[in-house]
């Protein structure tokens, strides 16, 4: 039989209790600590770099909404998603504002708290020297016929000074610190990088930007009608766009003739006249590159250039349908330029067209192409469509593109698809009467960008400021030294030492040279 005894648990064998609960404020000061973290403020910042890449590689609602239009159409399913992820507006989507603003949270929550202990810091005095200053790291020991250790300490004095170290004496010895301005460097890049989201998101709230395009001799004026593209701030409304107007006077352009950079555009150009307001006196200004036109607190930038043909395009009723300059793209370095023109109201059909202008045409085995971006021998290849008058669907559609979803292409006597090449001043019949097409001649275009960002400059320093910090940061060394003068049997030892406060970077140089120049004082008669 087994005999079984009843174990005794003694109070230190006890079970140990639980933790107490946190509560909410215990788990409040728990999230501010790690939301404040160095650590989270990283990750907040690359996820803002991740989140910013699908508004670089997928159409934005603000910028072009056509596109957006036509990848909803061409990815019935894929589409929808990407909409409710908030895809086509990446910058003004919920997450994407929840990751900017919790970074700002985090770089207030670090840097104010640090910045308390900088400024406790500034005001307090060099540390006393250790007891045993033969353990750290830089080191110097010699012994002086000296009488007066006062004397050997004010030459250190002067030395260390010159050395640009803070000193506080003490009873035999001093003490020395240098390197604060790390920690302010360090301050300033975080700083800083508040600056720059403080200008981003300012810009962001208030500011515009929009592009145009205007033929020369067209003009523009300020309105939100008037842009190709335009998006807007946050809290931006059309009122506050200020009232200026230009027109395009001319454009000139010089392309390279001969060498490897043949085509090549050397310098480019717009005249323009415009006014800060309706009463205002008109004012001209040549627009080149690099060289913006600062009207009413807006930059206009010339970005582009093209050609626009101008036609005329009669119905089979002989009217005109349509008579003007169509902007065309250019497709290639040679500017290889393709377009569309629409008549929606010819009858008893309505006409669109489609094709190329070629501003120094050549027709070869690859087909008609240009050869040379300059209007040396200009040409319009095109090929033209029909279809029933159908009503406004009231739908946004692209200047640049034919929807040719219900139309049919014209064909030629032998039953080929239609194509025609025209130059300046010729005119090309439609068959069964449906109407006729005159190629005119052809202006020039300019892309214009009109931008206001109140905060840019704010964020330009704050790019500035957070570079010198981190220079600061970098360069700028931490260092306490110590020198500690002492009288045994009747000689004077004194002793230097130093400690980095970081990476050790030519300390034991600089002990030794101080203490070369104290010696030297020293042995002076």
């Amino acid at each position: 039989m087994t005999e079984v005894k009843d174990r005794i648990v003694t109070p230190s064998e006890e079970p140990p209790s639980e933790p107490p609960a946190l509560g909410l404020v215990g788990w409040l000061r728990w999230t501010w600590r790690q939301l404040t973290s160095m650590k989270t403020a990283l990750v907040l910042l690359f996820l803002l770099a991740l989140g910013a890449v699908p508004g670089s590689l997928i159409p934005q609602t603000a910028i072009d909404p056509v596109k957006v239009s036509d990848f909803l159409t061409a990815h019935p399913k894929l589409g929808p998603f990407y909409d409710k992820l908030g895809l086509f507006a990446v910058y003004k989507s919920a997450w994407f504002s929840a990751i900017y603003l919790l970074l700002f949270i985090s770089l207030i929550g670090c840097v104010v708290p640090r910045l308390q202990v900088y400024l406790k810091a500034l005001r307090a005095r060099p540390p006393k020297p250790p007891r045993n200053l033969n353990r750290l790291p830089g080191y110097q020991r010699f012994e002086t016929d000296s009488d007066s250790p006062a004397d050997v300490l004010a030459v250190a004095t002067k030395e260390l000074r010159r050395r640009r170290f803070r000193i506080q004496s003490y009873d035999g010895a001093l003490g020395a610190e240098r390197g604060y301005l790390r920690e302010a460097g360090n301050l300033l890049f975080h700083f800083s990088l508040i600056l720059a989201l403080v200008g981003a998101a300012w810009g962001a709230l208030l500011g515009y930007r929009g592009t145009v395009l205007v033929v020369v001799g067209n003009g523009f004026s300020n309105s939100v009608a008037q842009y190709d593209d335009f998006s807007p701030g946050r809290v931006f409304t059309p009122d506050d766009l200020p009232p200026f107007s230009l027109t395009v006077k001319d454009f000139q352009v010089k392309f390279q003739t001969d060498g490897p950079q043949r085509g090549a555009a050397r310098d480019f150009n717009a005249n323009l006249t415009y006014q800060e307001t309706p009463d205002s006196p008109v004012k001209s200004y040549d627009l080149q590159v690099n060289h913006p036109l600062q009207v009413a607190g807006t930059n206009v930038h010339l970005l582009g250039h093209g050609y626009a043909p101008r036609v005329t395009v009669k119905d089979g009723k002989g009217q005109v349908a349509f008579s003007g300059p169509a902007p065309f793209l250019p497709q290639d370095s040679n500017f290889s330029s393709f377009g569309v023109i629409k008549a929606p109201d010819a009858r008893p059909v309505q006409l669109g067209f489609e094709g190329f202008f070629l501003p120094t045409a050549v027709i070869d085995q690859s087909g008609p192409h240009s050869v040379f971006p300059d209007d040396l021998n200009p040409a319009l290849v095109m090929t033209a469509y029909y279809g029933r008058p159908a009503a406004e669907d009231g739908k946004p559609e692209s200047v640049y593109q034919l929807n040719k979803a219900k139309l049919t292409q014209f064909s030629d006597t032998k039953g080929d698809k239609l194509r025609f090449q025209l130059i300046p001043g010729q005119s090309v019949t439609l068959p069964n009467g449906a109407g006729s097409l005159t190629f005119d001649g052809y202006s020039r275009w300019v892309k214009l960008q009109v931008s206001h960002t109140p905060g840019l400059n704010l964020a330009l320093a704050g790019i500035l400021l957070a570079i010198l910090g981190l220079m600061g940061s970098l360069f700028i060394h931490p260092r306490r030294t110590w020198v500690r003068v002492r009288t045994e049997d009747g000689r004077t030892v004194v002793e230097v030492a130093g400690l980095d406060r970081g990476p050790e970077r030519g300390l034991g140089d600089e002990i030794q040279a101080i203490a070369e120049v104290l010696k030297k004082k020293q042995e002076q008669p």
